[in-house]
C-alpha cells in the first residue's frame, strides 16, 4: 500500500511539472534546476553564469532552502530578480511549489530562470519541477565516491559540473574515477570542470546553458 501511495504522489508531481514546463515554453523561458550538496557552490555557479549571459539574456532566480534567505539576498544584491522558497524541513522542491511561486517573478521580462534546489544528493533527483535543463554540481572537497553512492542524482541530470576544480591538488580526489562512474550511469552526458571562484571553465557551462535558451526561443527544445 505504501508503494502505491508513493507512486500516486510521483504521478501527481509529474503532471504539475508538465504544466509548469508547458507554461514556460509558451513564454519562451528556459528554467534550469541546479542540484547538489550544501556548500557545493550552487549559488556561486548560478551568479557566475548569470553574469556571463546578462548582456543578452534576462535572468531570474528561485532560491530553495529549508530556512532562511541568505542566498536570495546575495543574488538580489547583484540586481537579479530573486524570490525565496523555503520548504520548512522538506528535502526537495516540488513542482507545485514552483507553480505557485513563479508569478512572484517578472516573467514577462525573463528569458532564463535558475532554481537552486535544496542541498542534498538524494531527494531533488526524484522530483521534476518543470525545468528545461538539470545541472548537478559535485565539488572536489566532497570526495570522488559520490557518483557510486548516489547514482540517481547523476543519472537524472543533463550535465555534471565538477566544481572547485582549482582545489583538486589539495585533496585525495580521483578525477578519473568520477568521470568513469558518471559515464557509466549517464553515457554521453557532458562533464564540466569549473572553479566558480576563479572563473575557470565557467565560459563552457555558460555556453551550454545558452544553447538551451536558444532552443527554447526557437521552439526546438525537446
Amino acid at each position: 500500500m505504501e508503494i502505491k501511495v508513493m507512486h500516486q504522489m510521483m504521478d501527481w508531481n509529474d503532471d504539475v511539472s508538465d504544466e509548469v514546463k508547458a507554461g514556460l515554453a509558451m513564454r519562451k523561458i528556459c528554467m534550469v534546476n541546479v542540484m547538489g550538496s550544501p556548500g557545493a557552490g550552487k549559488t556561486s555557479l548560478i551568479t557566475s553564469i548569470a553574469e556571463k549571459l546578462s548582456k543578452k539574456w534576462r535572468t531570474g532566480v528561485i532560491e530553495g532552502d529549508i530556512a532562511g534567505q541568505i542566498d536570495a539576498e546575495r543574488i538580489a544584491a547583484l540586481g537579479i530578480p530573486a524570490v525565496q522558497l523555503n520548504t520548512d524541513g522538506a528535502c526537495h522542491i516540488e513542482a507545485m511549489s514552483i507553480q505557485k511561486i513563479l508569478p512572484e517573478l517578472p516573467l514577462e521580462n525573463l528569458d532564463l530562470i535558475f532554481v537552486e534546489n535544496i542541498g542534498n544528493l538524494v531527494c531533488p533527483a526524484e522530483f521534476r519541477i518543470g525545468e528545461t535543463l538539470r545541472i548537478t554540481i559535485l565539488s572536489v572537497p566532497e570526495g570522488d565516491d559520490k557518483v557510486e553512492k548516489y547514482p540517481l542524482m547523476f543519472t537524472e541530470t543533463d550535465c555534471l559540473v565538477l566544481n572547485k576544480y582549482d582545489m583538486i591538488s589539495y585533496f585525495d580526489f580521483d578525477e578519473k574515477r568520477v568521470a568513469e562512474n558518471y559515464g557509466t550511469v549517464n553515457p554521453g552526458a557532458p562533464l564540466f570542470r569549473v572553479s566558480a571562484r576563479t572563473g575557470e571553465g565557467t565560459e563552457e557551462i555558460a555556453a551550454f546553458v545558452e544553447k538551451k535558451i536558444e532552443e527554447v526561443k526557437a521552439g526546438t527544445e525537446a
